[in-house]
Parts: C-alpha cells; structure tokens; sequence
C-alpha cells in the first residue's frame, strides 16, 4: 500500500514587526498558497529593542480517518513496513534563499484553527490561529501556552503547545518524538520520517493535532537572517506539491499456486467468500470457525500407492494474517518440498516416486487438500504443479514481455479503492497445440512492481518502491494484482501506471503499458 494523504489544513503564524511599529501577533494567514517559514535579525525596529528577532513557524494537520479505518484489520502499525514521511515542496520564485540550516518537526498538543487570511505583504487580516491564539471556540480563545507555539515537554502534559518526547508504550521508554532534516542548498522539498509520531496518533497516545515546523534551535536566536524558506501550502494550485502525508505498507499476497519452485520454500492461500464476503470456514455441528495459527490441515499428494509412486507432504495452515491482523476468510501455508528421495522431515515417500517424475518432466503435480485438524471436514480440494528451477548452461537474454490491466477503466472517483488486475504474456513462450478455444495463463512474477506517473506531465506521483515494498504486486493463481487508493490522485489528470520486474536480467521498467486514467 502506498497512500498520499493531504493536509486538512495548514497555515503560519508569525511575530512579524510591520512598519518598524507593531508585530502582526494576532493575524492570521491560513489561506495563503504558500508556507512561508523566515527568521530576520536586525531586519526592523522594534521600540527601543536593538536589533529584533522575527520568526515565522508552520502549522500543518492531516485527516487520518483513512487509516483508522482500516488499522486493525488490513493495516497493522506495529508492522516493520509500515512508514509514514511528512512532505513539504518546495516552492521557489526566485527569492533569496537561505542555505546550510536545519529544519525541525514537532507533534502539535494543542489543536490549531487554519483561519481566512490570506495577505502576506502587510499581514492586516486578523484570525486565528496566529502567534497568540491557537484556535477560537464559541467566541472563547485558546491562547499558545508560550506564544508562536513554543511550550514544549513530555508527552501527557496538559500544559504544552508541542511534544518533545514521550513513552510510546513500545518498550523503548521515553524517547525524542521530533525530526529534523539538513537543508543544504535551501531549495530541497522537506521529507521526514513522522512513523513513531503516526503510529502514536493512531494508537490514541499522541493528540492528533497536527505538526509544528520551525528553524531548529540555536538558528531561530541566533545573529543571522533566513529569509525566506517557502513551500506549498494546500492552497495551491498545483495539487502534487500540497502538503502530503506519504503512508508506506508492505501489504502484499504472494500466493505461490502456479510459482512453486522445489528446494525453495513457497506460501498457498485459500480464500472462503459467503455472499460475497470473505468468512472463516466453520466446522462441527456447532459452527465452529477455524481460526488462528495452525487451525487447518493441508495435505500434498503425488501418484499412488497403488502404482507404488505416493508421494505425500502434511503441513498445518493458519489463518493469514497482515502484521499481527488476522484476515477472515483466508488461510495459508508456507513450507518447502524437497525433490529429493532422501527425507527426515516427515514425508511419506515410496522408492523413487518424486525423484523420477521430476527427472522426466522437471516438475511433479499435487493433489492438495485442505482440512480440519482431524481431518474430517475437506473444505477444499485443488491441485498444483512444483517445477524444478530453471536451468540452462548460460542464457543472458532478456525477456520480451507484453503487460496490460485486463480490468482497466476510463475513469475512476476519488473515494474509491480499486484492485487492478495484471496479466504479462512472454511472447517468446513455447505454445502447445491445443483445441480452441484455450485460455492462456498470465506470467507470475513475484518481484514486480508498478508506479503512477501523470501522463501529461511525466511527474511521478507513486514511485516504485524495492526497499518498503510498499508498491510490490500480488500474486495469485490468475496472475498479479494491486490495490490503488484514488484518493491519492488529483481528480481532473490523466495517469499511467508502468511497472518493474526484477529479476535474472536485473531490473527491467515497462513504461509502454496501455493503462491510462483518470480520477473524478
């Protein structure tokens, strides 16, 4: 799962000295197009105060309702997958720009009113929130513990403006809940890695209130100007460079039916659906669901005993499970079979059975057959073929593979979530004569990846992901699959889907794939 979340809502405050007589203390900007983040010394006056500080400090929120939706089901925060990276563009219009500074991210304690200003010149519209007022309630205003929201300290306390550190509860103690990232040149996007600080919102520990983004430490007191910092706000027009809250989560389903190698271990699924759900299967005269791990029977067979070349395999299967969420409805089990007569694992094996079929056709077929534990309910009987991997004296050529979505359509809407299906066709594939008609199978590919570009700009708005694996295919016995959250894309553009296999050649980028979209 990879999933753009924008931001809800956004703005600056500032303490801005506006005609060398006041500071714009109590204005408000929250509806600028851009987040403009300064630190000027000595830039004005201020009374009799020589050489006055004015800083400028970002406040950013993100609806995490789509998450909390699905966390605890197909969405585990706990998983090692699972990362969340707070993202900033820059925004550069040929003004000066500082370099070598440190930006820093703090959670918000304390929720934060976006507010109607927009002027940015002489800061003249007045609303919360501003560097005074975090937000206003029934005419009733929620004052900054410290003003510009500078009162920090440990996580449960009632009397901070932002959360410094805290114990999450996840056995590592207190520990520093803020970011930070080096600017070098001063025209790089902000991206930081906010994962402990989301999980910690969605798990009900942290507020959710939102981010505080300012200079970091010595560099908003210090004798130097900063001006200016400036990124998108999500007032902007451009909707790729909104604020983003980018979700990374390993979800995907590799089921190994038609990609199951001798000698290397490989995972089968079962799926039960009632009524076009999925369920767990149930047993007894009470109705009993199977569930948890090792609740299933799965039994492999190859030939007969009766010809004298059985073959049999029993492994236990469990409920699948995404992180520490156990799905309903569907089973796996993940083990190895060994071509080899030769077994202390427990198999059951006549003299030469599998060795010889193998030798003869590089691979074996099975009987599978899934059951209760005393195996006296079959919920499911199908069959499998194990092949030998390839081997060949020396073969360097690439494959010549054609990729469509076989369930493409024209147009999509944004609240939706939708499963595309994958087929690849290697057209240098041996074909066997058959009757008409005939089905051709799609290539299994279990190192494949798809990104989205918008396909009149070329700008990649899902990247493909190798380290996270956030944006790996499925795999089933049809073929691959992924799932794609629309609300991740700007209604209006049009989008291309491409993809990257890895493999014996390396990695290999289809960019030529007829899938084009849009989002309404």
């Amino acid at each position: 799962m990879y999933r753009i979340l924008s931001a809800s809502k956004d703005t600056y405050i500032t303490n801005k000295i506006i005609n060398n007589s006041f500071r714009a203390t109590d204005s408000n900007v929250g509806q600028a197009s851009t987040l403009d983040l300064f630190k000027l010394y000595g830039e004005s006056r201020s009374g009799s105060v020589e050489n006055p500080i004015e800083i400028s400090r970002l406040l950013v929120k993100f609806n995490l309702d789509p998450l909390r939706a699905i966390t605890g089901s197909i969405f585990d925060i706990s998983n090692s997958s699972f990362k969340a990276s707070l993202r900033l563009s820059d925004i550069y219009g040929g003004q000066t720009t500082p370099s070598n500074f440190n930006i820093i991210v703090f959670p918000l304690s304390k929720s934060f009113d976006e507010g109607m200003g927009r002027n940015i010149v002489h800061y003249t519209d007045l609303d919360s929130s501003n560097f005074v007022t975090a937000s206003v309630t029934s005419e009733t205003p929620d004052i900054w513990y410290v003003t510009g929201a500078n009162k920090q300290g440990l996580l449960g306390s009632d009397d901070i403006d932002i959360i410094s550190s805290g114990n999450l509860s996840d056995g590592n103690g207190v520990v520093n809940l803020w970011r930070s990232q080096e600017f070098s040149t001063g025209e790089e996007d902000l991206l930081v890695d906010v994962t402990p600080i989301v999980s910690g919102i969605l798990a009900g520990q942290i507020p959710d209130c939102g981010f505080r983004i300012s200079y970091s430490g010595s560099e908003e007191t210090d004798q130097k100007t900063r001006f200016v910092k400036r990124f998108s706000s999500r007032n902007t027009s451009d909707y790729s460079k909104k604020p983003s809250l980018i979700i990374q989560y390993n979800d995907a389903l590799q089921d190994h039916h038609r990609a199951f190698f001798f000698d290397l271990s490989g995972s089968l699924f079962v799926n039960n659906y009632s009524r076009n759900e999925l369920r767990n299967f149930v047993s007894g005269a009470a109705n009993t669901e199977i569930s948890g791990s090792n609740c299933m029977i799965l039994r492999l067979v190859s030939g007969s005993s009766v010809s004298g070349t059985l073959f049999q395999k029993i492994v236990t299967a469990s409920q699948y499970t995404i992180g520490s969420n156990a799905i309903d409805g569907i089973y796996s089990a993940s083990f190895a079979i060994s071509q080899f007569t030769a077994s202390n694992d427990g198999e059951i094996r006549q003299s030469g059975s599998l060795g010889t079929e193998i030798q003869n056709a590089n691979s074996a077929s099975f009987t599978l057959v899934w059951t209760s534990l005393d195996e006296s309910v079959v919920f499911l009987s199908s069959s499998m073929v194990a092949n030998r991997s390839n081997r060949t004296s020396f073969n360097n050529e690439s494959l010549r593979l054609v990729i469509n979505i076989t369930n493409l359509r024209p147009t999509y809407l944004k609240a939706e979530k939708y499963r595309f299906r994958v087929f690849v066709e290697d057209i240098d594939r041996e074909l066997i004569a058959k009757k008409l008609p005939f089905y051709t199978k799609s290539e299994i590919f279990t190192s494949m990846y798809y990104r989205v570009r918008d396909s009149i700009s070329g700008d990649i708005i899902i990247p493909f992901d190798k380290t996270g694996l956030s944006t790996l295919c499925s795999t089933d016995s049809d073929g691959m699959y992924f799932d794609l959250y629309m609300d991740s894309l700007q209604p209006g553009r049009l989008y291309t889907v491409d993809f990257l296999i890895s493999g014996r050649n390396g990695d290999v980028t289809f960019t030529d794939v007829a899938a084009k979209f849009r989002v309404e």
